[in-house]
C-alpha cells in the first residue's frame, strides 16, 4: 500500500440497521464528515485519501470506498485489517481493534509510527550484533570468559558517545540526528566485518553500538512527541516489536558463524542491509510537532525525576544486561548448544514475548503503568534466573515465560522515560537515563564475568543481580506517577500546549 487507490463496495437491504448507519458520518478508524450528495470524506484518520459515496435506492443502500495509505514499509501488514475495518463499522466509543492503536491516529502519526519502527529495527540489529556474535569471536581469538566480559563492558561503556547526539537532539531536532544515526549504525558496524583482533572489534563496537543507541532512544522520544496521549505506550510497544524483528535478524544470522571460525564476519557484513531505512528517514521523516513548538524556550532540567527514572533503569540493567549478554555463553558452553541451536532457542523462546509487547502497550494504555509493573517483574524475574538453572523443556518454558511478562512490562517502564521529562531536555534526559543503564549493564556484565572465572554457576549469580529488578519495580511502583491518558503537556506543564494531529 503505498498510496495506490484501493476501492470497496458493500451492499446493505433498504430497511437494515447498517443501512440507516451508512447514511451517517463513521467515527471509528476515521473520523468523516459530510461532503454533499451522499458523499463522506476523512476529517481526521490515516487515510491518505478518502471518500465513501451512498446510494439509496427502495430496495438497497450501496457503499463505495475509495481509499490510499502510505504506510512506508509496513503497508502490506495493515492492508487487510484496514479493509476489514472499513467493511465492519464499529460503533462510536468503542475500542479500537486489538492491532490498531487506543486513539485515532493521523495520517502524519501513522507514517511517523512506521518509520520510527524501521528506525527501531536497524538500531537494534547494531545494538544487539556484538552481543550475539562476541561468543565465537572470542573463539576465534582464543579469549576467555574474563576477556569476554570486558570486552562487553568496554562496548557499553560507547553509550558516552551516543550522550551527545541526544543532546543535539535537543538542539537541531530529532529528525537530523535520527537521520544522520541512522546512517552511521550500519556504516561503522561493517567495519567489524575487517577486525584482525578481538580488541579491534572491540573498538569498531564501541563507535558502532552508539549510534544505534542514540538512534533507538530518539525514535522513542519521537514517537512520544507525534502520539495522542492514550497510544504512547502503544507506540512505544510497536518500536520494540520492531526493536525484537531487528534483533531477530541479528540472533537469525547466527547460523553463519556455524560456516567456519570466521563465519561471525558475514553477520557484520549483514548491517549495511540497513542502509536503505536511512534513506527512507531522509525522505520521509518529519520533524516532530512538539519540537517544532517549543525548543527554543529554555527548560530547567526536573533532577528529581531525572534521578528516580535514571535509578530504575540501573537497578533493572543490573540484571537485564548480563542475563542477555551470557545467555548464549551458557547455551554454548553449559548446555552445548550450536550457533544454529542458539539462533533456534532465542527465536522460539522470544517469539512470544512479541506477542507480549503488544499486549503490554495497550494494558499500560488502558489501564495504567504502575500495576503492569509491579505485578510482572517480580515474577518475570524469577523465570529469567530459573532459565540459568533448569534443563530441557523446562529451561525452554521458564525462558519463554519471563520474557513474556518482561515484555509485557516493558512498555510501561519505557515510556516514563519521555514521558517525565519537557521537550527542551527531553533528548538529554533520554540521553543520560540510557548512560545509566548500560554503565549499570556494563558493571552487571563485569560481576558476572569474573564470579564465573571464580568457579560460581550462572544461577547463583544472576539469581543475585536479580534483586536489581525486585528494586526497580518498587521504586517504579512507588515513586512514578501515574501517566495514562495525559497530555506531555499536562504531566510538564512548562511545554506549551499544541493542537492535535
Amino acid at each position: 500500500m503505498h498510496g495506490r487507490d484501493h476501492t470497496l463496495r458493500i451492499t446493505w437491504p433498504a430497511a437494515s440497521p447498517q443501512a440507516s448507519e451508512a447514511l451517517t458520518p463513521r467515527d471509528d478508524v476515521l473520523t468523516e464528515e459530510a461532503a454533499g450528495d451522499g458523499a463522506f470524506e476523512q476529517a481526521h484518520g490515516p487515510f491518505h485519501r478518502y471518500r465513501r459515496v451512498v446510494e439509496v435506492d427502495d430496495v438497497e443502500v450501496r457503499e463505495t470506498i475509495t481509499y490510499a495509505v502510505r504506510i512506508p514499509w509496513f503497508g502490506w501488514l495493515f492492508a487487510r485489517p484496514l479493509r476489514h475495518a472499513l467493511r465492519h463499522r464499529r460503533a462510536p466509543g468503542s475500542p479500537s481493534p486489538g492491532w490498531a492503536p487506543p486513539d485515532q491516529l493521523s495520517e502524519r502519526q501513522a507514517r511517523t509510527l512506521a518509520l520510527l519502527a524501521m528506525a527501531s529495527m536497524s538500531a537494534t540489529f547494531a545494538n544487539t550484533l556484538f552481543t550475539q556474535t562476541a561468543n565465537f569471536a572470542a573463539d576465534t581469538f582464543g579469549i576467555d570468559d574474563h576477556g569476554q566480559g570486558i570486552g562487553g563492558a568496554i562496548v557499553r561503556l560507547g553509550v558516552l558517545i551516543a550522550l551527545p547526539f541526544a543532546v543535539l537532539a535537543d538542539r537541531l531536532g530529532r529528525r537530523r540526528t535520527i537521520v544522520l544515526t541512522a546512517w552511521l549504525a550500519p556504516l561503522l558496524c561493517a567495519i567489524g566485518a575487517l577486525a584482525p583482533s578481538f580488541w579491534v572489534l572491540v573498538g569498531s563496537q564501541t563507535l558502532a553500538r552508539p549510534m544505534g543507541i542514540a538512534l533507538s532512544l530518539l525514535a522513542g522520544v519521537a514517537a512520544a512527541e507525534d502520539m495522542p496521549r492514550s497510544s504512547r505506550a502503544y507506540a512505544v510497544s510497536v518500536l520494540a516489536l520492531s526493536a525484537g524483528l531487528g534483533a531477530g535478524v541479528a540472533v537469525g544470522a547466527l547460523k553463519l558463524a556455524d560456516l567456519g571460525d570466521d563465519g561471525w564476519r558475514l553477520i557484520y557484513l549483514l548491517s549495511l542491509m540497513w542502509l536503505p531505512v536511512a534513506i527512507s528517514l531522509m525522505r520521509q521523516l518529519l520533524e516532530t510537532r512538539r519540537f517544532e513548538t517549543v525548543h527554543r524556550i529554555a527548560q530547567p532540567m526536573n533532577r528529581r525525576r531525572l534521578a528516580l527514572v535514571a535509578a530504575v533503569a540501573l537497578s533493572s540493567n543490573l540484571f537485564v544486561a548480563p542475563a542477555s549478554f551470557f545467555q548464549n555463553r551458557y547455551l554454548d558452553d553449559i548446555r552445548g548448544y550450536s550457533g544454529g541451536g542458539i539462533a533456534l532457542f532465542a527465536l522460539l523462546t522470544g517469539t512470544p514475548a512479541s506477542l507480549g509487547l503488544i499486549f503490554g502497550g495497550r494494558l499500560a494504555d488502558a489501564f495504567g503503568r504502575r500495576m503492569l509493573i509491579i505485578v510482572c517483574t517480580p515474577v518475570s524475574a524469577t523465570l529469567l534466573v530459573l532459565g540459568f538453572v533448569a534443563e530441557g523443556p523446562w529451561m525452554w518454558a521458564a525462558v519463554m515465560g519471563g520474557g513474556l511478562l518482561a515484555a509485557i512490562a516493558y512498555p510501561a517502564y519505557q515510556v516514563y522515560r519521555s514521558e517525565l521529562f519537557p521537550t527542551g531536555n527531553r533528548g538529554r534526559a533520554n540521553g543520560l537515563v540510557s548512560t545509566t543503564a548500560l554503565l549499570s549493564g556494563s558493571v552487571g556484565i563485569l560481576v558476572v564475568g569474573w564470579a564465573r572465572d571464580q568457579g560460581y554457576s550462572f544461577g547463583h549469580i544472576m539469581a543475585i543481580m536479580a534483586v536489581g529488578q525486585l528494586v526497580a519495580a518498587y521504586l517504579a511502583f512507588r515513586h512514578y506517577p501515574e501517566t495514562a491518558h495525559l497530555e506531555l503537556e499536562q504531566l510538564n506543564p512548562e511545554d506549551p500546549r499544541i493542537s492535535e494531529g
